[in-house]
């Protein structure tokens, strides 16, 4: 994606970046997807969670986790008396589903950030929980891996980000949901409860 589409995702409203990314052609993917999947819940929500990419539920609904991964995530919120159409936000750092749910690759997701950066501020969220390797690096623009990104406090452009693993790699591997469940507990002690939302960031 060039510099003079990067600015323009920069300055639009939710009507018009929802048209830009059902209508996004900046890679391959747009080409193999059924559905652009912009993001779920609050777009007023002081959580902001922050997936890799759609699987097949997603791509066939043109909704942010919907599926298994969805289901498992809503628990997980539900266990921090967070509400999805209330207090979270939800959206993928791709847009399109990749065939066969494959990894993202380094071009789409250069060219997805942008619409992802977006999004982040215009909700404003007070706290970034970044779920899968793919969304911790992206966001935090680094190779580490994550299980070196998580247990501590990182921060998005002066917002506190946790990193944790993904629902789906928690289907994979059950007996790692002690260790979201650790991150998760990290993020609340941090959400800055008291800490007014601003207009600064849109």
């Amino acid at each position: 994606m060039d510099e003079q589409s990067r600015h323009a995702i920069a300055a639009m409203d939710w009507s018009t970046l929802k048209d830009s990314i059902a209508a996004c052609r900046a890679c391959s993917l747009g080409n193999t997807r059924q559905n652009a999947v912009v993001g779920a819940g609050s777009p007023t929500g002081s959580w902001f969670f922050v997936g890799e990419a759609p699987g097949a539920e997603e791509d066939r609904r043109g909704e942010a986790f919907v599926g298994r991964g969805g289901q498992l995530l809503d628990a997980m919120l539900a266990a921090m008396s967070l509400s999805r159409t209330r207090d979270v936000y939800i959206a993928n750092v791709l847009k399109c589903r990749p065939p066969n749910n494959r990894d993202p690759q380094g071009p789409e997701v250069q060219s997805c950030l942008p619409y992802l950066e977006r999004q982040i501020a215009l909700v404003q969220p007070r706290i970034v929980v970044a779920m899968g390797r793919f969304a911790a690096q992206s966001l935090l623009q680094t190779t580490t891996p994550i299980g070196q990104l998580r247990g501590r406090v990182w921060e998005y452009r002066g917002i506190p980000l946790v990193v944790t693993y993904h629902p789906a790699y928690l289907l994979r591997n059950p007996l790692d949901k002690r260790k979201v469940w650790e991150d998760l507990k990290l993020a609340l002690s941090v959400y800055p409860k008291d800490s007014p939302r601003t207009d600064a960031m849109a």
